[in-house]
Protein backbone atom coordinates (compact mmCIF):
# COMPACT_ATOMS: atom_id res chain seq x y z
CA UNK A 1 0.00 0.00 0.00
CA UNK A 2 1.42 3.56 -0.80
CA UNK A 3 -0.62 5.17 2.32
CA UNK A 4 1.76 7.34 4.70
CA UNK A 5 2.85 4.65 7.38
CA UNK A 6 4.38 7.46 10.09
CA UNK A 7 2.12 8.21 13.45
CA UNK A 8 2.15 11.71 14.41
CA UNK A 9 5.03 11.35 16.51
CA UNK A 10 7.39 10.96 12.71
CA UNK A 11 8.35 6.96 13.92
CA UNK A 12 7.42 4.09 11.15
CA UNK A 13 4.49 2.27 12.72
CA UNK A 14 5.18 -0.55 10.06
CA UNK A 15 8.23 -1.38 11.76
CA UNK A 16 6.56 -3.77 14.27
CA UNK A 17 6.49 -3.79 17.79
CA UNK A 18 10.00 -4.34 18.46
CA UNK A 19 10.52 -0.43 17.53
CA UNK A 20 8.55 0.78 20.01
CA UNK A 21 8.89 1.89 23.64
CA UNK A 22 7.16 0.28 26.52
CA UNK A 23 6.69 2.57 29.74
CA UNK A 24 9.50 1.49 32.14
CA UNK A 25 9.87 2.15 35.90
CA UNK A 26 11.62 5.45 35.21
CA UNK A 27 8.53 6.45 33.15
CA UNK A 28 6.22 4.91 36.05
CA UNK A 29 8.64 7.00 38.34
CA UNK A 30 8.70 9.95 36.06
CA UNK A 31 4.23 9.64 36.12
CA UNK A 32 3.97 10.13 39.77
CA UNK A 33 6.17 12.57 40.36
CA UNK A 34 4.81 14.77 37.72
CA UNK A 35 1.43 14.62 40.15
CA UNK A 36 2.95 17.80 42.40
CA UNK A 37 0.51 19.90 41.59
CA UNK A 38 -1.71 17.93 43.45
CA UNK A 39 0.29 16.57 46.25
CA UNK A 40 0.58 20.45 47.19
CA UNK A 41 -2.93 20.86 47.16
CA UNK A 42 -3.36 17.66 49.47
CA UNK A 43 -0.64 19.18 51.74
CA UNK A 44 -1.93 22.74 51.96
CA UNK A 45 -5.11 20.82 53.03
CA UNK A 46 -4.09 18.76 55.46
CA UNK A 47 -2.73 22.30 57.10
CA UNK A 48 -5.94 23.88 56.56
CA UNK A 49 -7.75 20.84 58.28
CA UNK A 50 -5.43 20.91 61.15
CA UNK A 51 -5.25 24.96 61.04
CA UNK A 52 -1.73 24.44 61.29
CA UNK A 53 0.91 25.15 58.98
CA UNK A 54 4.04 24.31 61.07
CA UNK A 55 6.74 22.39 59.17
CA UNK A 56 6.14 19.04 61.03
CA UNK A 57 2.24 19.18 60.24
CA UNK A 58 3.10 19.87 56.30
CA UNK A 59 5.90 17.24 56.31
CA UNK A 60 3.03 14.47 57.69
CA UNK A 61 0.93 16.34 54.93
CA UNK A 62 3.06 15.28 52.36
CA UNK A 63 3.76 11.81 53.74
CA UNK A 64 0.01 11.12 53.68
CA UNK A 65 -0.76 12.63 50.43
CA UNK A 66 2.36 10.96 48.88
CA UNK A 67 0.81 7.03 50.83
CA UNK A 68 -2.66 8.67 48.89
CA UNK A 69 -1.30 9.32 45.90
CA UNK A 70 0.16 6.14 45.35
CA UNK A 71 -2.12 3.68 46.76
CA UNK A 72 -5.14 5.23 44.83
CA UNK A 73 -3.88 5.30 41.09
CA UNK A 74 -6.02 7.15 39.35
CA UNK A 75 -5.59 8.33 35.79
CA UNK A 76 -3.03 10.14 35.80
CA UNK A 77 -3.22 14.50 35.00
CA UNK A 78 -1.36 16.08 32.69
CA UNK A 79 0.10 19.35 33.84
CA UNK A 80 2.17 21.21 31.60
CA UNK A 81 5.61 22.06 32.46
CA UNK A 82 5.12 25.62 32.72
CA UNK A 83 3.31 28.18 34.63
CA UNK A 84 2.68 31.92 33.90
CA UNK A 85 2.56 33.89 37.54
CA UNK A 86 1.32 36.93 35.65
CA UNK A 87 -1.10 35.79 33.76
CA UNK A 88 -2.08 33.52 36.40
CA UNK A 89 -2.89 36.86 38.32
CA UNK A 90 -4.66 38.02 35.24
CA UNK A 91 -7.44 35.03 35.40
CA UNK A 92 -7.62 35.19 39.14
CA UNK A 93 -8.79 38.52 38.50
CA UNK A 94 -10.59 38.73 35.36
CA UNK A 95 -12.91 35.52 37.03
CA UNK A 96 -13.82 37.55 40.18
CA UNK A 97 -14.40 40.50 38.15
CA UNK A 98 -17.48 38.15 36.05
CA UNK A 99 -18.19 36.74 39.47
CA UNK A 100 -19.15 39.90 40.72
CA UNK A 101 -20.90 41.80 37.81
CA UNK A 102 -22.83 38.64 36.92
CA UNK A 103 -24.11 38.32 40.88
CA UNK A 104 -25.33 41.75 40.22
CA UNK A 105 -27.04 41.31 36.32
CA UNK A 106 -28.53 37.83 37.55
CA UNK A 107 -29.92 39.82 40.77
CA UNK A 108 -31.26 42.71 38.35
CA UNK A 109 -32.73 40.06 35.76
CA UNK A 110 -34.64 38.33 38.68
CA UNK A 111 -36.17 41.46 39.79
CA UNK A 112 -36.72 43.01 36.72
CA UNK A 113 -37.67 39.87 34.04
CA UNK A 114 -37.99 37.28 36.44
CA UNK A 115 -40.01 34.36 34.46
CA UNK A 116 -39.83 35.97 31.82
CA UNK A 117 -35.97 35.61 31.35
CA UNK A 118 -35.02 34.01 27.73
CA UNK A 119 -32.63 30.54 28.83
CA UNK A 120 -30.66 29.22 26.06
CA UNK A 121 -28.32 26.08 25.60
CA UNK A 122 -24.95 27.31 24.37
CA UNK A 123 -22.30 24.92 22.51
CA UNK A 124 -18.63 26.19 23.08
CA UNK A 125 -15.72 23.99 20.82
CA UNK A 126 -12.99 24.53 22.88
CA UNK A 127 -9.42 25.18 21.30
CA UNK A 128 -7.37 22.78 23.66
CA UNK A 129 -7.95 18.76 23.99
CA UNK A 130 -5.58 18.50 26.87
CA UNK A 131 -8.43 17.31 29.93
CA UNK A 132 -7.18 19.56 32.49
CA UNK A 133 -7.53 22.53 30.60
CA UNK A 134 -11.40 21.49 29.50
CA UNK A 135 -12.17 20.64 33.04
CA UNK A 136 -10.71 23.99 34.80
CA UNK A 137 -12.71 25.87 31.79
CA UNK A 138 -15.78 24.24 32.51
CA UNK A 139 -15.50 24.72 35.93
CA UNK A 140 -14.93 28.38 35.68
CA UNK A 141 -17.36 29.06 33.55
CA UNK A 142 -20.45 26.99 36.00
CA UNK A 143 -18.88 29.19 39.10
CA UNK A 144 -19.89 32.41 37.83
CA UNK A 145 -23.55 33.15 38.21
CA UNK A 146 -25.86 32.84 35.23
CA UNK A 147 -24.18 29.54 33.34
CA UNK A 148 -24.12 26.44 34.17
CA UNK A 149 -22.50 22.97 32.38
CA UNK A 150 -25.10 20.56 31.26
CA UNK A 151 -22.40 18.36 29.31
CA UNK A 152 -18.80 17.82 28.18
CA UNK A 153 -18.54 16.56 24.42
CA UNK A 154 -15.25 14.72 25.42
CA UNK A 155 -13.58 13.62 21.88
CA UNK A 156 -14.75 17.10 20.37
CA UNK A 157 -13.80 19.16 23.57
CA UNK A 158 -17.28 21.22 23.09
CA UNK A 159 -19.15 22.48 26.41
CA UNK A 160 -23.05 22.94 26.46
CA UNK A 161 -23.72 25.67 28.92
CA UNK A 162 -27.06 26.59 30.16
CA UNK A 163 -26.94 30.51 30.02
CA UNK A 164 -29.88 32.80 31.40
CA UNK A 165 -30.65 36.03 29.35
CA UNK A 166 -29.47 34.77 26.21
CA UNK A 167 -32.48 36.17 23.62
CA UNK A 168 -31.29 35.92 19.83
CA UNK A 169 -27.54 34.88 18.10
CA UNK A 170 -26.09 37.84 19.06
CA UNK A 171 -25.87 37.11 22.57
CA UNK A 172 -25.67 33.21 22.15
CA UNK A 173 -22.23 34.27 19.93
CA UNK A 174 -20.98 36.95 22.46
CA UNK A 175 -21.42 34.34 25.23
CA UNK A 176 -19.65 31.99 23.34
CA UNK A 177 -16.64 34.51 22.74
CA UNK A 178 -16.30 35.06 26.64
CA UNK A 179 -16.56 31.22 27.48
CA UNK A 180 -13.22 31.41 24.83
CA UNK A 181 -11.63 34.38 26.37
CA UNK A 182 -11.86 32.19 29.93
CA UNK A 183 -10.67 29.35 28.23
CA UNK A 184 -7.33 31.58 26.67
CA UNK A 185 -6.74 32.87 30.13
CA UNK A 186 -6.25 29.61 31.70
CA UNK A 187 -4.06 28.37 28.72
CA UNK A 188 -2.07 31.72 28.76
CA UNK A 189 -1.42 30.76 32.85
CA UNK A 190 -1.04 27.44 32.90
CA UNK A 191 -1.68 25.58 29.36
CA UNK A 192 1.01 23.67 27.26
CA UNK A 193 3.09 25.67 24.63
CA UNK A 194 0.95 23.54 21.98
CA UNK A 195 -2.42 25.08 23.51
CA UNK A 196 -0.57 28.58 23.94
CA UNK A 197 0.22 28.52 20.23
CA UNK A 198 -3.31 27.59 19.46
CA UNK A 199 -4.46 31.04 21.30
CA UNK A 200 -1.60 33.28 19.39
CA UNK A 201 -2.73 31.96 16.08
CA UNK A 202 -6.33 31.87 16.66
CA UNK A 203 -8.14 34.25 14.15
CA UNK A 204 -9.48 37.58 16.21
CA UNK A 205 -13.52 37.25 15.59
CA UNK A 206 -15.23 40.44 16.99
CA UNK A 207 -18.07 40.38 19.26
CA UNK A 208 -20.95 42.52 19.33
CA UNK A 209 -19.14 44.91 21.71
CA UNK A 210 -16.45 45.44 19.03
CA UNK A 211 -13.53 43.49 21.54
CA UNK A 212 -11.68 40.60 19.76
CA UNK A 213 -11.51 36.92 21.21
CA UNK A 214 -8.64 35.42 23.01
Amino acid sequence: MSADQTGPSGQDRSAGPATQTSPDNSDNQRSFWSQWPILLGLTLTWGALWEDFSPGVLLAGVLFSTLILWFYRLPRVNFADRFNPWHALVFAVRFLWHVVTASISVAWDAITKGPRIVNSVVAVPLRSHDDLIVTLTGHALALVPGSLVIDVDRPSSTLFLHCLNVENAEAVEYFRQQALRTEAAIIRAIGSRADLELVRRDVAVPDPEGSERA
